[in-house]
């Protein structure tokens, strides 16, 4: 009786792994999304210093009964200058959004929103990038979906587009809501 060689069946094992591999990961929804592994938890610490003369939001400002957005950004950051008009649309809207400017020069983040609008209820600046690194952040622009009682629904990694807002993000504020 012949042995058969196990360099022989290693090949295709390791061809049906990553065929397998692919095909689960070509049938997700979103291919380009990011995960969060605080989706359904409680936000973490605000940990933000003033930003010119604006309020400032706090932990207890996440907890206030009603939908929030969290949105990371900087005025280095060219996609948030794509982002900003839709940013705007959501506030003139009624959305509540806090801003964190990310390792940002504070005349710059305040020339930023002098030159485009400031769409954000209260904001601070993450300096240190602390904050950033305690919510995941992986890069500006960065947006949470939090509910009433502080908790992160969802993330969008990227700017906000009309199509994210017609999209998941847009349903995900929805259903906060109770829309």
């Amino acid at each position: 009786m012949a042995r058969i060689n196990p360099m022989m069946i290693a090949p295709p094992v390791i061809f049906a792994g990553l065929a397998a591999m692919f095909w689960i990961g070509m049938g997700r929804e979103n291919p380009d999304e990011l995960p969060s592994a605080l989706a359904g938890k409680q936000a973490p610490a605000v940990q933000v210093v003033p930003l010119g003369d604006a309020p400032v939001f706090d932990d207890a400002s996440l907890r206030d009964g009603k939908v929030k957005l969290v949105n990371f950004w900087a005025s280095w950051c060219a996609p948030c200058r794509v982002e900003h008009p839709n940013l705007e649309k959501l506030a003139e809207q009624g959305v509540t959004i806090y801003g964190v400017n990310y390792k940002d020069e504070a005349p710059k983040a305040l020339g930023f929103l002098a030159e485009l609008g400031n769409p954000y209820a209260a904001l601070g600046a993450d300096e240190s990038g602390r904050m950033a690194l305690n919510w995941g952040v992986y890069g500006v622009p960065e947006t949470y979906v939090i509910d009433g009682e502080g908790n992160i629904l969802m993330r969008h990694a990227g700017p906000i587009t009309q199509r994210t807002l017609e999209g998941e993000l847009g349903k995900s504020i929805a259903e906060a809501a109770g829309d």
